[in-house]
């Protein structure tokens, strides 16, 4: 488990234990971890971890997150990174990534902007042409998993295209209908490992694939993201089929067929 070692001119004060899917830093008591300065903002910062991988967003703080001695305003975390607050430094230490070093950023995520995807207009061939293509307007994460494939025969193109088609219609993928808005209608594919929604200015969260599932987190905000009229908490909210999800003044049906 990842952890962030806190230190001041070189002497150290403990380490936190990256245990909670968003851990915030900043001045005020609440905070996860708490660094009571004038230099660190009410709420300065956030963590979002994921698997093995941990995600800083700097909270439009009055001063500012310096990683590696660089302003950022989101970073993916890398083992030894040093995250400054004033004089206040945490030290993030991750031995998973010093063995197999993460394989995509928090950079590419952007404000979900999807395009129409008209699938059901279309015929066989068509379908097939635009089976592996996400028609978002989106930058995501391109962590995948990738089959392995061995000791088999050449698949004929005829028979990919129907196999690409079947992943297309798979039952079993996640899906974001928006319900509100200007592009009301339109469809977003959660065939990533992380998806983010929402308005930077406003509130952040994020989709998240996993083995068993679909889970929204809040990342950034003041406001929460809002599931069937509830506002979820500040851990990983599991996604049923037909939950109706709010971010950002957006609403979406998340559809799991």
């Amino acid at each position: 488990m990842a952890k962030l070692h806190f230190s001041l001119e070189g002497n150290s004060f403990g380490e936190f234990v990256l245990n909670k899917e968003r851990m915030t830093i900043g001045r005020r008591p609440t905070n996860d971890i708490h660094i009571d300065n004038l230099a660190v903002s009410g709420e300065h910062a956030v963590i979002v971890t994921i698997g093995n991988d941990s995600f800083l967003e700097d909270l439009n703080s009055t001063n500012g997150t310096l990683v590696n001695s660089k302003p950022i305003k989101k970073h993916v975390l890398l083992h030894g990174d040093v995250i400054k607050f004033g004089k206040y430094e945490l030290t993030y230490e991750n031995k998973i990534q010093q063995k197999a070093p993460p394989s995509h950023g928090f950079e590419n995520t952007v404000v979900v902007r999807p395009t129409k995807l008209p699938v059901a207009n279309l015929d066989s061939q068509s379908k097939a042409q635009v089976a592996e293509k996400v028609v978002v307007n989106v930058k995501v994460n391109e962590l995948e998993d990738q089959p392995q494939i061995s000791n088999q025969a050449p698949v004929p193109q005829a028979v990919a295209s129907q196999a690409t088609l079947a992943v297309l219609d798979n039952p079993k993928h996640g899906f974001l209908e928006v319900l509100s808005g200007q592009d009301i209608g339109n469809k977003i594919t959660l065939n990533k490992a992380m998806t983010t929604l929402g308005n930077s200015a406003q509130e952040v969260a994020v989709v998240t694939k996993r083995p068993h599932g679909y889970f929204i987190t809040h990342v950034s905000g003041t406001s929460r993201p809002i599931v069937n009229d509830q506002s979820i908490g500040a851990q990983a909210h599991a996604l049923s089929d037909q939950d109706i999800i709010e971010v950002s003044g957006i609403k979406m049906k998340f559809l799991f067929i």
